[in-house]
């Protein structure tokens, strides 16, 4: 099926480097995909710090978002946080990775539970979600990175005014990187994870010391919990009711599962049961939440108590930056400083892991489903797109951390609440009556938190929406544009079909579209009859019927088996299973082609309706006015008129 080509540009080369044509062997993502080399991959803790980057990042923001929304009930509202954690999101997503264990995460699970267009649909509503996560993580790690420089003591006469800039320059910085050429670098992401936790152990010891040796700090702390909230069945009352706008504590899993592939596992591990890496993935998952969960208690806990509430509101110095704050006011400007390039560069490094989960996430789904063009599977156009978006995302929301945090909270809750679906459906399945009750509880509980989240900060899901509404557009627009575009991944025919072939190919090669009907012997006479008259053949000619069933219409790229059998004990019938009938012949002919190195021949009769309406039946059912769009995909795969296939239409 080979076409002939031109050889690109330099830029235009540099740019789609590494996209191979969807004809090409290697050249496939999704399914159909040639399997990767394996590699040995990486101990699960070392893998841990590729996701630490982004989960344990937040904690530059999270204390001080945790203020501003739950203000004095900041540690209890945690506590419920951290209970949700590891009672719900930790089960969850140990239930994902044991499910789906090659990193495709939830989106896959529900994937496979669902089939045609209300599948696609689905899936592309939950990818708007999951760039609305990673983009936000882009561009909110770097509107807290740039707040974290501009609010240092040694530069703030110098940067302030300019957080706007720093961030987009931030921004492009990573996008340069990039299309430089990422290579996911484990060891300084090991690197940042460590000096970063260990910076902040430092901040939580000495902040807890300090409320330790002043004992007014607490006693004022709970004298202003009474007065503010009577008495602690009211305080946790108003702490479940604020936890979900401390729901960017819950970010990290859904990385934590992407990053799967890069687990070692044991040495018996396959691709079909790495148990291995399963086990080790679950590990990591664990240690990570254990981690963060006790860092968010005791920053959140510190900061409450040390920081004037003043301080976190916008302008303020703990504003964004609420450990920072305590550094340098408890340890001096010289640590301040040392922290502030640390959460700097994992905050930055954050954006990288975002990023990185971009490229992976939007080529495994979009160009599979037709819903992208082809550069949509090179890496630089798409950190291009990424990239731009992320800049205006920046733009609307000033660079501002507080005003992002809906919009990140709602992609997260959106995830995670369909992860816990997916589990809870996948427990059903499995007759596992306990699990599928405890899945369906956890489920309950994020949908409540992510409903809550929407009605209180309506920014996330309407960014969510535009992200939706845009994926859709596209989607359906270059699904539109790649209507006649040859999408058969691979033809393979089995002993008797072959030996349909190689009869034939001692004649004339022609074949008869039949669309099956009873499969009864007057039905293939009568066939014959009609394109002998309506091509004025004569009677010797023989002939192969083609009987296509269209499986799931809303696939896009299939892998094509063609199977022989004599009906009646004189009509020879190849019958193939597709998406799409028009691709399915048009495969098939090029395939005995390049097959017999003769040129085939197919009869249609003319299909009766309204050109438009057909056309409408051939996009979303694969079926339609087949003769037309035929000849149409073989005009768009092979250039060369007299290497073409031939279409007759009665």
């Amino acid at each position: 099926m080979a076409t002939t080509e031109h050889p690109p540009s330099r830029l235009r080369g540099w740019m789609l480097q590494g996209l191979s044509d969807m004809g090409k062997r290697g050249g496939l993502t999704g399914p159909h995909a040639e399997p990767e080399p394996p590699h040995r991959g990486q101990r699960w803790w070392r893998v841990m710090c590729l996701t630490g980057v982004d989960y344990f990042s937040t904690l530059g923001y999270q204390p001080g978002i945790a203020a501003l929304a739950a203000g004095l009930l900041s540690p209890l509202a945690t506590i419920v946080l951290v209970v949700v954690t590891l009672a719900g999101a930790l089960p969850v997503y140990r239930r994902v990775a044991q499910e789906s264990p090659h990193g495709q995460g939830s989106i896959a699970m529900l994937e496979r539970l669902l089939s045609f267009w209300k599948g696609k649909l689905f899936v592309l509503t939950l990818l708007g979600f999951a760039a609305t996560d990673f983009l936000i993580t882009i561009t909110l790690s770097a509107a807290d990175a740039s707040t974290h420089l501009v609010e240092n003591p040694h530069l703030t006469s110098t940067l302030h005014g300019h957080q706007m800039v720093i961030t987009l320059i931030l921004v492009a910085l990573l996008g340069a990187v990039f299309l430089k050429g990422f290579l996911e670098a484990m060891g300084v992401a090991v690197a940042l994870v460590g000096i970063y936790l260990a910076l902040n152990l430092v901040v939580v010891i000495t902040g807890l010391w300090h409320v330790l040796t002043a004992e007014h700090v607490v006693t004022d702390w709970t004298n202003a919990l009474t007065v503010q909230h009577g008495n602690v069945f009211v305080m946790i009352g108003v702490a479940l009711i604020v936890f979900p706008k401390l729901a960017l504590g819950l970010s990290g899993f859904e990385t934590g599962v992407a990053v799967m592939p890069h687990v070692q596992g044991d040495e018996g591990d396959t691709e079909e049961r790495p148990a291995g890496r399963i086990r080790d993935t679950k590990k990591l998952l664990t240690t990570a939440a254990v981690i963060m969960s006790c860092f968010l208690i005791t920053t959140s806990f510190i900061t409450t108590l040390l920081i004037p509430a003043a301080e976190f509101k916008p302008g303020g110095q703990a504003n964004g930056r609420a450990l920072a704050f305590l550094a340098h006011e408890y340890l001096g400007n010289a640590f301040g400083t040392v922290y502030d390039v640390s959460t700097i560069a994992i905050l930055w490094f954050a954006g990288a892991s975002a990023m990185a989960g971009l490229l992976n996430l939007m080529p495994r789904y979009l160009p599979r489903y037709g819903m992208a063009p082809h550069w949509a599977r090179a890496v630089r156009p798409m950190v291009i797109v990424f990239i731009l978006i992320a800049f205006l995302v920046t733009w609307l929301f000033d660079a501002n951390v507080d005003k992002q945090g809906g919009a990140y909270a709602t992609g997260v809750l959106v995830l995670i609440s369909s992860a816990a679906i997916a589990v809870t459906i996948a427990a059903r399945k499995a007759g596992q009556r306990g699990w599928t009750v405890g899945f369906g509880v956890i489920s309950a509980v994020f949908l409540y938190t992510t409903v809550a989240n929407v009605i209180e900060r309506p920014d996330g899901v309407k960014i969510g929406a535009c992200f939706i509404a845009g994926i859709m557009l596209v989607s359906l627009l270059s699904r539109l544009a790649r209507s006649f575009e040859l999408r058969v991944t691979s033809v393979a025919m089995d002993p008797m079909a072959e030996r349909f072939v190689r009869d034939m190919a001692s004649r004339k090669i022609r074949f008869i579209a039949n669309e099956p009907d009873n499969r009864d012997r007057a039905e293939y006479r009568d066939k014959i009859e009609q394109i002998r008259t309506d091509n004025d053949m004569p009677e010797q000619e023989d002939f192969v019927f083609v009987e296509v069933t269209v499986a799931d219409p809303s696939e896009f790229e299939t892998c094509l088996t063609v199977r022989g059998e004599v009906l009646h004990n004189r009509y020879r019938v190849l019958t193939v299973e597709s998406s799409s009938i028009p691709n399915a012949l048009a495969a098939l002919l090029l395939h005995v082609r390049d097959l017999t190195g003769r040129t085939p021949h197919i009869f249609f009769e003319w299909t009766e309706g309204n050109p438009f309406a057909n056309f409408l039946r051939f996009f979303l059912f694969g079926q339609g006015e087949v003769a037309p769009v035929t000849r149409e995909v073989l005009r768009e795969a092979e250039p060369d008129r007299v290497r073409r296939p031939r279409v007759h239409t009665g």
